[in-house]
């Protein structure tokens, strides 16, 4: 039950189920993002219709919007993201490794986000169509909700649109400054709303009735998890290692120690672009780093003009590599400065490992310090030099690796073409295998 996966299943070609269970289309993000509007559509179906739509039905409407809110932002929540990973890491090594595998998706709960963002707008929408029934019959409707609502519509389709991968890709700082102011208002317009709704239809009742209501409490609920990060914003000094023009290692020592298989986002500037990395501790060592390789303008600009402080948020927050501890033995598969996500679990060996690293030049990119480190928690690592090699064929690699070194599961920590390509590769092959989805 704990045996690394048969060396037999390289050669076998896949069965039709495997390819399809193996699908992009269907993998566990789009499963969990078809099970929500399914719940959804379930739902709607189950209500009662009618034209001018009646009161009872708009309340279920606006119940299902902050319904399916309330997921779309609980379920990115840091802590509740920890929470998640903390939970399915409980899981012991002896149960059946198919159960361990599909554990390990956890990762993919920002299916569940997207989903509920969509599901969300769609009952927004409704209930936008619901208020202009009632008031083109003449029935009482606060011009205060209707255009309330309507915002929201506006609001929460903007940002269902901005998350689109082409859009989001192309546009990410717009992506990131819609989400975010467009995100305050909405929350600010469903006080508004909740408000005038629950005034027009108990208009007698004193306003401290209301703070008594599931919905209140809802809200008060979102507006903590949208807040929470932004109470821990602190500008902390910060020094930075060269190594090359491609790469820079950031050293932190402000009071955190994270967890190895966590990230920190740091910025500039509170109100600009917000950057994740996986952060690096030391076993017995205060502090962390954070190894930021070339990768756009933003990476560009820091390692050229490396400042002295930066602003971070929030909380060390679990990532994809973290699943290794649902495996009895790993074997990472690291490009260039994905060795940053990998190296602290080398230092901490919690799990039996194996390190395939290709990148060009590896001590004149990223240091001799890092790469003695990277030997030190791997004296038998095979690292491709591909200024030296040239680029290999990354999955006849990681066979090769497997068959001499077998394990459990494979971690591709890489960009994003490489991550999707070779893990949807080795889960052909009935290997289980894990990588980022850049869903956020």
């Amino acid at each position: 039950m704990n045996a690394p996966v048969s060396n037999d299943s390289f050669s076998r070609p896949p069965s039709r189920w495997r390819q399809l269970v193996c699908h992009p289309d269907l993998a566990h993000y789009q499963r969990l993002f078809a099970l929500v509007l399914a719940c959804n559509f379930a739902v709607f179906c189950a209500l009662h219709w009618a034209w001018p739509v009646p009161s009872a039905t708009l309340q279920h409407l606006m119940d299902m919007s902050l319904a399916n809110l309330a997921l779309a932002i609980v379920i990115r929540q840091q802590r509740v993201i920890n929470l998640l990973f903390g939970l399915v890491l409980r899981a012991p090594l002896h149960w059946p490794l198919w159960l361990r595998r599909n554990l390990a998706k956890v990762y993919h709960f920002g299916g569940l986000h997207s989903a509920a963002a969509v599901a969300a707008t769609a009952w927004f929408t409704l209930y936008a169509w619901g208020l202009s029934s009632q008031a083109w019959y003449g029935e009482p409707v606060s011009l205060v909700l209707l255009s309330s609502t309507a915002a929201l519509v506006v609001l929460t389709a903007s940002l269902c649109v901005m998350a689109l991968p082409q859009i989001r890709s192309r546009w990410h700082d717009r992506f990131e400054q819609v989400h975010r102011l467009g995100g305050w208002s909405a929350l600010l317009l469903l006080w508004v709303q909740s408000l005038v709704s629950y005034r027009q239809g108990v208009p007698d009742a004193h306003w401290s009735l209301w703070l008594q209501t599931p919905t209140a409490w809802l809200l008060c609920l979102l507006t903590a998890c949208i807040i929470a990060p932004w109470l821990q914003l602190r500008k902390v000094p910060v020094r930075f290692d060269k190594p090359s023009s491609h790469a820079l290692v950031a050293h932190f020592d402000h009071g955190v120690t994270p967890f190895a298989g966590s990230s920190t986002s740091i910025s500039h500037h509170p109100l600009g672009q917000w950057h994740a990395f996986a952060n690096i501790p030391t076993p017995g060592r205060s502090g962390f780093r954070l190894v930021i390789s070339r990768a756009g303008d933003w990476t560009g600009r820091l390692i050229d003009s490396p400042p002295s402080h930066v602003w971070v948020k929030g909380v060390p927050t679990a990532g994809v590599a973290r699943v290794e501890r649902l495996f009895s033995s790993v074997l990472y598969v690291a490009t260039g400065s994905g060795i940053g996500p990998v190296l602290p679990h080398l230092l901490a060996g919690q799990v039996p490992c194996r390190l395939l690293w290709v990148t060009r030049n590896p001590v004149a990119t990223y240091g001799q310090e890092l790469v003695d480190e990277v030997l030190w928690a791997q004296p038998h690592a095979q690292i491709w030099d591909s200024d030296q090699h040239g680029k290999p064929d990354l999955l006849a690699l990681t066979l090769a690796t497997l068959r001499n070194h077998p394990a459990q599961a494979v971690i591709c920590i890489a960009n994003q073409a490489i991550t999707r390509n070779l893990v949807q590769q080795l889960e052909l092959k009935g290997i289980p295998a894990y990588g980022a989805i850049w869903d956020s």
